[in-house]
């Protein structure tokens, strides 16, 4: 079955210090809904206080109803109805590995699959852009940067934060040459790239500066072509 919009945004937007209200608005957009039913899940960061603080704050400049979905406090053991309540969720950052366990363990990957079968938007940052990818460059397993497989629902990688955190650049070109990653993506700061059943369609930014990247191999060398953004 066809996916819905996927915003895979390399850093910032809605549960970050750094706000993005264009981006914000540009997410929410793609529900089609006057008032959308937001939800928030922050799972890759414990479902922290913080982040939640962050997302209400956020959600406080747009037209939108903010929702929570914490798999630390559940709104229930089944979570069948509460998702399927909502007209888009925004995932944030955090530990991608870890998100990951506590999801397939709640089902919540299931969920959000058929969420996004039935047209509903997916979204988020970081840890919440890598998921959807089929493997990625994370910072999961404390021992500086690693790859690690997604839910496969995008083709290809992603690598986050490429211009903010400098050890990202070398390390996803080594990943790349040396067959721990497949081709793929990578996006700066505020940059986000929209994916519709699976293809990408839009890349945005939200902070006026970055780029996204498309990253692989071409005769088994590595390159690096920058994808010009729309300012959001």
């Amino acid at each position: 079955m066809s996916l819905g919009p996927i915003l895979a945004v390399g850093g910032a937007g809605f549960n970050s210090d750094t706000p993005t209200p264009g981006l914000d608005r540009f997410f929410l957009s793609l529900t089609g809904q006057a008032r959308p039913r937001v939800c928030y899940v922050g799972t890759a960061s414990g479902d922290s206080i913080l982040g939640l603080h962050r997302f209400y704050r956020a959600c406080g400049e747009q037209d939108c109803g903010p929702q929570v979905l914490e798999l630390f406090r559940p709104p229930s053991h089944d979570l069948t109805d509460y998702v399927a309540s909502m007209d888009a969720f925004w995932i944030g950052g955090g530990n991608t590995h870890n998100m990951l366990v506590l999801w397939r363990d709640w089902g919540l990957d299931a969920l959000l699959r058929g969420a996004s079968e039935a047209g509903k938007v997916l979204g988020g940052v970081s840890a919440g852009a890598n998921c959807w990818f089929e493997a990625c460059s994370t910072d999961s397993f404390g021992d500086g940067l690693a790859t690690m497989a997604g839910l496969g629902w995008l083709a290809g990688s992603f690598c986050p934060h490429y211009d903010s955190e400098p050890q990202r650049r070398p390390t996803l070109r080594n990943f790349i040459e040396f067959g721990s990653l497949p081709d793929g993506y990578a996006a700066d700061e505020g940059v986000g790239l929209l994916f519709e059943d699976g293809t990408l369609t839009r890349v945005v930014a939200g902070l006026g500066t970055g780029a996204a990247y498309r990253v692989g191999l071409r005769d088994e060398r590595f390159f690096e072509e920058a994808i010009v953004p729309e300012s959001v």
